[in-house]
């Protein structure tokens, strides 16, 4: 089983991701770090105790990230998609309360990263604040990710947070810049273009629903986060769940290798993923970006309610 820490900042779409990971037969949950994002770090790090206490993965460790963004303040967060309370305003539906945290996002990291005798996978599925503090500070590390598998960005379809900004890049442009541009860590990038094709409807939640509490707890985010994510009643993308996916079996999106480039101007841009689809330049930096093109978004639908309605 492949070794695989999740950074993430719950929120709705992060709880299935999580939900995804906490027993998958393909990887080894060696870690869950909390980032601020969704909502603030007090209410991440809570969400994610509750979600690993009803996984029944109280063994897993958890550490606290950053609170804010690596340079520029930002008092932006997503309530209005995931609730107040982070999940839907049905937090109270998640528990018990998994373990107390066991340290700071990067020693736990750094931990995982150094006893483990093979290549980790790491899952970031909130504001790369985290990973950026990790590569920066331990570039010794680099070489034990195996991969690094990202959920965020937009490069064709429009942003969530802005005409062109998606929320998790947005959130800290520097730190998504110095993964996803200056790095050369093996990455896969999920951005809106896929996530938003891969949407699920009424009868999709009300299987999941009808699969026991996991599932139950999670449809019951739908009511807060369909409206806040606008796509329509009938049309909820669960964003995360479709990284979290690509990270336990590998080669599920397509790709392409693209070189990517940050805007991280204080302008109406702040936040953008540019993607240059003209060709490799040489020694030019590329990450794996999964697009709908080749993507069997039903195959990833079907597969996805599969394994979240088989959970207890």
């Amino acid at each position: 089983m492949a070794p695989l820490i999740v950074d993430t900042d719950p929120g709705v779409d992060d709880a299935y991701a999580l939900a995804l990971a906490a027993h998958a037969p393909e990887v080894d949950l060696r870690a869950v770090t909390a980032v601020f994002g969704n909502v603030d770090l007090p209410t991440t790090t809570t969400n994610a105790r509750r979600l690993l206490g009803m996984l029944g993965r109280g063994d897993v460790p958890l550490g606290v990230g950053a609170d804010r963004p690596l340079i520029h303040p930002t008092t932006g967060r997503a309530a209005d998609v995931h609730g107040d309370d982070g999940l839907g305003g049905v937090a109270e539906r998640f528990g018990p309360l998994g373990p107390e945290p066991a340290g700071r996002a990067l020693d736990v990291i750094a931990r995982v990263l150094g006893t483990s005798t093979e290549p980790v996978v790491l899952a970031a599925i909130g504001p790369l604040t985290d990973v950026a503090l990790l590569l920066a500070t331990r570039p010794d590390l680099a070489e034990r990710i195996g991969r690094l598998v990202v959920m965020g960005g937009s490069v064709g379809v429009g942003g969530n947070v802005s005409p062109a900004a998606e929320f998790n890049v947005w959130s800290d442009p520097e730190a998504a810049r110095r993964v996803l541009v200056e790095e050369r860590v093996p990455t896969t990038l999920v951005p809106l273009d896929l996530t938003h094709e891969v949407t699920v409807d009424r009868a999709w939640l009300d299987a999941l629903a009808a699969s026991g509490p996991v599932g139950e707890a999670l449809a019951a985010t739908r009511t807060v986060y369909a409206r806040g994510e606008g796509l329509g009643e009938d049309r909820v993308p669960i964003h995360d769940a479709v990284a979290l996916l690509e990270a336990i079996v590998p080669g599920t999106l397509a790709t392409v290798p693209l070189e990517v480039e940050v805007d991280t101007s204080l302008g109406p841009g702040r936040g953008t993923v540019h993607a240059d689809r003209r060709g490799r330049a040489p020694g030019g930096r590329t990450v794996d970006v999964a697009l709908p093109d080749g993507t069997d978004v039903d195959a990833v639908r079907a597969a996805l309610l599969e394994r979240l309605g088989t959970h207890m």
